[in-house]
């Protein structure tokens, strides 16, 4: 029997072809025009919910928080080995930078880890992160959204920053569609006033550049055989999905579970990040490519 095809999301799984589904919430109606290329929700508006989500991030809560591959409810012991890759192949350990960071969600009553970065913005507040890393897609928003920038060992130097609103595309929140599988979270001013990237910095965003580039991909790998507590990179030339026939580009890297969100540099421009990889190829990540529909979401979100 041919087998089937499988791409699991770095932070969560998402199967093609097979019949193990995603175990999570109910689906939950977005509060936004889903007939638009941009679907949003209000997150924490209000200062009170913005100083719980703070308390609520503990060091307990993050170092017990999952990559999101745990929502899967029933795994293969074939799959659990295909998802644990036996030997290091190109990650490295970086210094913290303060326009990366930690992305901290919970979905259906469980915590979960992402990567994120901080993006240059007319607003000045964005961090982008994978859109599966704040929607179920299709499915629910996160709760208790949370960016701790240059997270180095339960270490949160720029403290922990909340968001108000969560963006992502309708492709993504209305149908899993992984050739758009990003999103962007317009945090809220700090306790002094301050927007996130006046105090950490940010990157430029890119969109439409030409394909097969080189990029450093960030990101804090939490499933083994890493730890998700420091920041690690991988750097290669992008080539085309031709295994599933998606628009995403891949590179090599062997970040596991909880990179998922970290950015893709090229000569200082973010312009992708973490999505999936496919299971029989763990040193393979792909991203989406950042094109119109795209730039279209992060327009929306740079000026809310």
């Amino acid at each position: 029997m041919k087998r089937p095809l499988i791409r699991f999301l770095i932070a969560g799984l998402a199967l093609v072809g097979g019949s193990v589904a995603l175990a999570g919430p109910a689906v939950a109606t977005p509060t936004a025009d889903t007939t638009s290329v941009a679907v949003s929700q209000r997150a924490a508006t209000t200062a009170s919910e913005q100083d719980r989500i703070e308390e609520y991030w503990t060091p307990a809560r993050m170092a017990s928080a999952l990559p999101a591959e745990a929502l899967l409810a029933e795994i293969t012991t074939e799959l659990k080995t295909l998802l644990t890759p036996k030997a290091r192949a190109s990650a490295i350990p970086e210094n913290p930078r303060p326009q990366l960071g930690k992305v901290f969600f919970t979905l259906g009553g469980q915590n979960y880890v992402c990567s994120g970065t901080a993006t240059t913005s007319s607003n000045r507040d964005v961090v982008t992160t994978a859109g599966h890393c704040l929607n179920e897609g299709p499915g629910a928003f996160a709760t208790n959204f949370a960016f701790v920038p240059a997270y180095n060992n339960g270490s949160r130097p720029y403290g922990t920053w909340t968001a108000e609103r969560l963006y992502t595309s309708s492709a993504w929140a209305n149908s899993g569609d992984f050739n758009y599988d990003v999103g962007f979270a317009v945090m809220n001013e700090n306790a002094s006033g301050q927007s996130l990237t006046d105090v950490v910095g940010s990157y430029p965003i890119a969109f439409n550049l030409a394909r097969g580039l080189t990029y450093t991909s960030y990101g804090y790998p939490a499933a083994p055989p890493f730890n998700g507590q420091s920041l690690y990179s991988c750097t290669s030339t992008a080539r085309a999905d031709t295994i599933g026939g998606s628009t995403t580009q891949g590179i090599t890297c062997d970040m596991t579970g909880g990179s998922s969100g970290g950015g893709w540099l090229n000569g200082g421009r973010l312009n992708s990040v973490n999505s999936f990889k496919y299971t029989f190829d763990p040193n393979t990540m792909y991203g989406p490519y950042f094109g119109s529909t795209i730039q279209s979401v992060y327009n929306a979100a740079a000026v809310a």
